[in-house]
């Protein structure tokens, strides 16, 4: 029997992905969507989704699917995947799961208690790139990692941003945003944890007109070998081109024994180790956040799957990292 999904929430494009991952894919199909917002609506409706309930509420209780799958705007995102798993149903959402650490707490509680799955479209682990960086780790040839630089700067798009971003309470802050790709793939790469969060800020700077709304975001992390992680997250790139610029999602890995680059517009990863300098060419890789997601509910998962644990201990981690640039704390353990 297919597993069957609804949708709850369009208000961000990401989600949109999902859908069409569910059309190509045997033994899935989305049975029930809906949109609460009109003017979203009419997009979603535009684009071939057939809205089918009027209401989140009357979809999550009284469709009949088993997954509810959420891109609604990000401080919203929680409160659907609480009320998803309160009715039995296994949850997915876009990027960030939610925007608040209680949320999180009730969101592992209820899959803990109901033997539900959680998922969230953590894309690095799909990634040629990431995954190049990961077996070159793994594989030792860099030997131990002691400092990790990343660059997950953004085009802002003022001008074409969902107006949600920027209205007070519905964003949940640029280091949760977008800095939670990375920290779920630090771990999954390095086989280290996330220890201490030195220090973390986010600040206004190119969107004046909207002073509460923080674009820059930057972290300084240890992880529990002492390794020191650098990051920033700042929706500073520049809206042309910003998303195939060789600065998009660029992580640079400093072993013992050597170095490691890419970025996600990048065809290899770039290998500064044993005297020589060499590009190295990009694996093949068969499953991303879907696939893992899918094989968790089917109590399918082994080795390193994303799998709900890992979803929500990568959510939390970010979560904690965006209070301490929000209430201005320092060296805080995790």
């Amino acid at each position: 029997m297919a597993i069957r999904f609804g949708f709850v929430g369009f208000r961000h494009g990401h989600i949109y992905s999902l859908l069409n991952k569910i059309n190509e894919t045997e033994g899935v199909e989305v049975v029930a969507a809906c949109e609460e917002h009109a003017e979203t609506r009419d997009e979603a409706t535009g684009k071939g989704v057939n809205i089918t309930h009027d209401t989140a509420a009357d979809l999550i209780e009284n469709a009949d699917c088993d997954v509810i799958a959420t891109g609604d705007y990000f401080a919203n995102r929680g409160s659907v995947m609480i009320a998803a798993l309160k009715a039995g149903k296994h949850a997915i959402s876009d990027k960030p799961l939610c925007t608040s650490l209680a949320e999180i707490d009730e969101i592992e509680r209820l899959a803990n208690e109901k033997s539900l799955k959680v998922g969230c479209m953590f894309t690095m682990r799909g990634s040629r790139q990431m995954n190049g960086l990961r077996n070159l780790i793994q594989a030792g040839e860099i030997g131990e990692v002691h400092a990790i630089s990343f660059g997950g700067q953004h085009p802002l798009n003022l001008d074409s941003r969902a107006r949600w971003y920027f209205e007070p309470g519905k964003h949940g802050g640029t280091i949760t945003d977008i800095g939670v790709h990375v920290i779920d793939a630090l771990p999954w790469m390095t086989g280290l944890e996330f220890e201490t969060i030195n220090a973390a800020r986010c600040w206004n700077a190119f969107a004046p007109e909207f002073p509460h709304f923080e674009d820059g975001g930057q972290m300084m992390l240890t992880m529990n070998n002492g390794c020191g992680v650098l990051g920033d997250v700042s929706y500073f790139m520049p809206d042309q081109g910003g998303y195939a610029s060789p600065h998009y999602w660029r992580v640079t890995i400093w072993g013992r024994n050597g170095v490691l680059e890419t970025a996600t517009t990048s065809q290899s990863v770039l290998q500064n180790a044993k005297g020589k300098i060499v590009d190295i060419g990009l694996p093949e890789v068969k499953e991303n956040y879907f696939d893992y997601f899918i094989k968790d509910i089917q109590g399918a998962s082994s080795g390193d799957d994303l799998v709900t644990a890992a979803v929500i201990k990568s959510s939390r981690t970010v979560l904690k990292i965006q209070q301490a640039a929000d209430e201005g704390l320092r060296e805080v353990g995790f």
